[in-house]
């Protein structure tokens, strides 16, 4: 039975697609997927016969096995025979590696495919969301993105599960909780380890960087990290409309607000040390193409923003006071932000991707030069010859912004980009879970440096996020989070012909299926019972017989109501139901 601290696991089974030698003569299974578990051998043998199963996630340009990456890690089994005479059966109880292929060494015989396979473990989390496109490309990138979930969603959200650390780090999380959100359903495992939040919290009112805290009591109070305490709240309240979460942990938030506070100049929070954009883009070299941004900058948008999640959590729960309080503290964080990071006109002090993507995101300038700052956004991913540049903190929202501002067709170009850095290059060059970083491997199919290049490190796949958002167009309203209320607002990308979403809430399915056919387009919504939804339908500026529902102008629907026009969509409200609207 499940418990607060013991989730139940769930097994799959792999079996081996290949076994065969290196060039170095090693005995090596790829089972096709780097995953977390265990491998489960048969074997018959003489009494004290040593199988020994070393772990790997990749091969080196040569195609032999390689294990550097994970550091102190010895990702060994050793199992020793009785010699019954009978076939024997061996795994681990007590540990789980990180691995897409095995290397055997002592192993009785000729080993056969049906002598192994892998037991994949991950925490019992049904399924909740399914995506696929046109693309062959972006279906690798969700498969890869579910298994980077799958493998690091055991008990405690870890950052990697290979290497000598499969910590619990607080930034990988935060990042990626949303999209955790759409394909599993996160609301038991995030409401457990944000009780270990909470426990772990320093008395001053910063975060860990990792819970459970095991590095040190002084190790925590990182922008990005630390607000893991005021984000993952909010995203689960979202995702599954129970308030419960943020009253448990709204002590929690009001004490990482207060850290920030104390720790800031007439709200200007420039000390400290912060892992700041993590892992952004540093060519070879590095030079002026390093996209460095001030850590302090970054700092104080996030200030700003775990400042706001905390009136939206006192507003819910009814904390007028609190709302009242934190809004004048707001107001203060995002003026030292203007007076010391931007210009009258919007330019920032660090010209990059994650300066102006944290800014316009988390509403850090005047709304008069939120355009132009946007303009100048763009211009950096143009100099970046269509590339972005983004760390682990800008990542999450780069796209969102682009589309908020009107930028979709640029978020599409950097989405389908296939080069380094994108998200594609690592899909190009064989991945199959998300990389730590964008380099893990490089063109010349060297590595990046071992002492940080994990193969199975989830923070990049917070791309899911806008793909099931934006791009597909399934999400909610903060005043009726859960779905209760849903938004249903597809951008479809001119080179993908069809795109399908569908989320399963505890309502029932919510589905949003566009498709570029014979000149129209097509949006196939379902609504479930018990909700209403707002479908903006992707059309021309045209009247509304122009579109249809089921073959018939809207017109012939009265039950569908047609409220306006914005942005080139056509806006209606419905109830629960299947629909299948068509445009010109």
């Amino acid at each position: 039975m499940a418990t607060w601290n013991e989730p139940v696991k769930k097994h799959e089974v792999l079996h081996p697609v290949r076994i065969f030698h290196t060039p170095t003569g090693e005995l090596v299974a790829d089972f096709g997927q780097n995953m977390v578990g265990w491998v489960h051998i048969s074997a018959k043998g003489a009494a004290g016969d040593s199988i020994k199963i070393f772990h790997a996630e990749v091969l080196d340009k040569h195609g032999n096995f390689y294990t550097t990456n994970l550091r102190n890690a010895k990702a060994e089994d050793i199992y020793i025979l009785k010699g019954s005479g009978a076939e024997e059966s061996f795994e681990p109880h007590f540990t789980w590696q990180g691995f897409r292929y095995i290397r055997l060494e002592g192993y009785p015989g000729e080993v056969k495919p049906e002598d192994l396979y892998a037991t994949v473990l991950y925490s019992d989390m049904p399924q909740t969301g399914t995506f696929s496109c046109s693309d062959p490309l972006l279906n690798q990138l969700q498969h890869n993105i579910e298994w980077g979930q799958r493998g690091n969603f055991l008990d405690v959200p870890t950052d990697c599960p290979q290497r000598d650390e499969r910590l619990g780090w607080t930034g990988d999380a935060q990042v990626f909780s949303r999209t955790a959100s759409f394909l599993r359903n996160v609301d038991n495992f995030f409401a457990k380890w944000l009780r270990d939040v909470a426990a772990d919290q320093i008395a001053n009112g910063a975060v860990p960087h990792v819970i459970p805290n095991v590095l040190g009591k002084n190790d925590g109070g990182s922008t990005g990290w630390s607000d893991v305490s005021t984000i993952v709240p909010w995203n689960m309240y979202l995702a599954y409309g129970d308030k419960k979460i943020l009253e448990t942990q709204y002590p929690s938030m009001k004490a990482w607000i207060g850290y920030m506070i104390d720790h800031s100049h007439d709200y200007l929070w420039n000390t400290g040390g912060h892992f700041g954009d993590w892992l952004s883009y540093w060519p070879e070299g590095h030079g002026e193409n390093a996209a460095i941004t001030d850590s302090y900058l970054i700092a104080q948008t996030f200030f700003a923003y775990s400042t706001q999640l905390v009136i939206d959590a006192a507003r819910v729960l009814g904390h007028p006071e609190d709302v009242e309080k934190y809004t004048a503290v707001l107001q203060k964080v995002k003026s030292a932000f203007q007076r010391e990071y931007a210009t009258p006109d919007g330019r920032l002090v660090s010209n990059t991707q994650t300066a102006y993507t944290l800014a316009l995101q988390f509403d850090m300038l005047p709304e008069a030069v939120r355009q132009s700052a946007a303009e100048r956004l763009v211009k950096n991913i143009r100099n970046y010859n269509n590339h972005l540049t983004t760390g682990f903190l800008g990542t999450p929202y780069l796209c969102h912004v682009l589309s908020r501002f009107g930028y979709t067709d640029v978020a599409y170009t950097l989405l389908l980009q296939q080069t380094y850095p994108s998200w594609l290059y690592p899909v190009k060059m064989g991945a199959t879970t998300i990389w730590e970083r964008w380099d893990g491997q490089k063109t010349d199919s060297t590595f990046e440096d071992a002492g940080m290049n994990s193969f199975n490190h989830y923070a990049y796949g917070a791309i899911g996020d806008w793909l099931y958002r934006v791009a597909a167009g399934i999400d909610t309203y903060d005043s009726a989070p859960g779905y209760k209320k849903i938004r249903i607002m597809p951008h479809p990308g001119d080179s993908l012909t069809y795109m399908n979403a569908d989320l399963d809430t505890y309502y029932g399915r919510i589905a949003s299926h566009w498709k570029h056919e014979g000149g129209h387009l097509t949006l196939d919504v379902t609504i479930p019972i018990n909700t209403t939804a707002t479908v903006y339908i992707p059309a021309p500026a045209a009247a509304e017989t122009a579109i249809t529902e089921g073959g018939q102008p809207l017109s012939a629907h009265p039950e569908i109501g047609l409220i306006g026009r914005e942005n080139g969509y056509a806006i209606v409200e419905v109830g629960s139901g299947s629909y299948h609207f068509q445009t010109n």
